[in-house]
């Protein structure tokens, strides 16, 4: 038992360093504590868990969506720079940050779906919409199911399956391990917590190519030219969707939100206020 106890602190350390720390914002950016605002935190009780969300700004509705393992927090270096000129929405993912959950199962098209009912719950008929690796996942998964809510979507470190056509073989095995490790453990709560999030890293998703191609709002699809995501998958993720642009950070790896964060917010902040481009023909020579 103090064998296990150790493995899974060991694991959640892992996950703690590599994945909450590498999304924390400077202390300079960070003057509110996002994700523990008591001035505007709220939950939204409606799709068999309470999910909790922050609102900033005021203006048109932008959706931020966190990764595996984040929560509000990990967007911190997008909402003040956003919520200048949009109304940023942004919520702790199921299971994660202060939206628990205790339920058995975990999918991406859940979390897309819950986003969703967060957006008819606040009466939000469409939205700009930014999502970072898992939320990159869950922004294109409510794309393809709920077209309707999403005017442009920009993506950042997404991936369609989990094997090594899309993932760094290095991370893929990472992955894999963290989560039969964890499969292995005692059940409590936190245990059944982070088997369903590490299930997600290493299993999921299965998004098909035909699935994206029926993406109709502009697309901007991000990935750093050292993503733990393969730039050839992230090419054709971009390929897939019918109007879409590309853009590969050179000398970046997966966080591309902290560690480029004003060129990420400027470039994308751009690509929200200009009208889509169809770029072809002689056009292509500009």
């Amino acid at each position: 038992m103090k064998n296990c106890k150790k493995l899974f602190l060991g694991i959640v350390t892992i996950i703690f360093v590599t994945g909450i720390n590498a999304q924390a914002p400077n202390s300079s950016v960070q003057k509110i504590v996002y994700g523990s605002n008591s001035k505007v935190g709220k939950y939204f009780d409606g799709r068999g868990f309470k999910m909790y969300y922050e609102t900033y700004g005021t203006g048109k509705p932008l959706l931020l969506i966190h990764g595996n393992g984040g929560s509000i927090a990990s967007m911190a270096n997008q909402i003040p720079f956003f919520s200048k000129n949009y109304k940023v929405i942004i919520a702790d993912s199921r299971a994660q940050g202060k939206s628990n959950d205790p339920g058995d199962s975990l999918s991406y098209e859940m979390m897309a779906d819950d986003l969703n009912g967060l957006l008819d719950h606040l009466h939000m008929d469409s939205c700009y919409v930014i999502g970072w690796s898992d939320g990159g996942i869950n922004g294109l998964l409510l794309a393809i199911r709920h077209p309707d809510k999403v005017k442009k979507l920009a993506v950042t470190g997404a991936n369609l399956q989990p094997d090594t056509s899309a993932v760094d073989p290095w991370i893929r095995d990472w992955s894999k391990s963290l989560s039969d490790s964890v499969n292995k453990l005692p059940i409590t709560p936190i245990v059944n917590t982070e088997r369903k999030l590490l299930h997600l890293l290493a299993y999921a998703p299965h998004i098909t190519v035909a699935q994206l191609q029926t993406i109709q709002c502009p697309t901007l699809v991000i990935g750093g030219d050292h993503d733990v995501i393969r730039n050839k998958h992230t090419m054709l993720i971009a390929e897939s969707i019918p109007r879409s642009y590309l853009w590969i950070l050179p000398n970046s790896g997966h966080s591309t939100p902290v560690v480029y964060k004003d060129l990420f917010n400027k470039t994308v902040y751009d690509f929200f206020k200009n009208p889509y481009r169809k770029i072809e023909g002689m056009d292509r020579l500009n």
